[in-house]
């Protein structure tokens, strides 16, 4: 996969949506607490701090999964944010205690400014993208023939 910024494209794929998450309250509501669903707060967490980057320290992932020093930033006051709420309710709490803890509002406070910086980095490696010739999905140009001309 091609991408200007990062090394590990495909782990950013699970960083951005698992920052919007944790931006989100009705995601977490409608999402987190259904027992239907197979996504809640530790699997957000896993990805977050355990499998495609580290909220504790983002540093390295510079580079990988994170493009600028902002984000890494943005992504430290996450992990700090959390980790302050894990500390008041416990690691072994149910999403319910994380979501109705009074720290939660600074989590999501944090997650949706880094997932505003992630989501406008991600347009700007678009737009290289597509200034450096590429017009269709990545992947996809020998599958996709060119249109014959005069065709619509």
């Amino acid at each position: 996969m091609i991408d200007h910024g990062i090394a590990l494209p495909h782990h950013r794929l699970h960083v951005v949506p698992a920052v919007v998450a944790l931006a989100s309250p009705a995601w977490q509501r409608d999402v987190w607490l259904d027992p239907d669903q197979h996504e809640g707060l530790d699997y957000t967490v896993h990805v977050l701090f355990d499998d495609f980057c580290d909220a504790d320290d983002p540093l390295p992932w510079l580079g990988q999964s994170l493009r600028t020093m902002e984000e890494v930033e943005l992504m430290a006051s996450l992990g700090t944010a959390y980790g302050a709420v894990q500390d008041a309710v416990g690691a072994d709490a149910r999403d319910e205690e994380y979501l109705a803890s009074p720290g939660w509002p600074a989590v999501v406070t944090a997650a949706a400014r880094l997932a505003q910086v992630l989501v406008a980095n991600d347009h700007v490696a678009l737009g290289k993208l597509h200034e450096a010739g590429y017009r269709r999905p990545l992947g996809t140009e020998a599958d996709s023939p060119e249109p014959e001309e005069g065709a619509s």
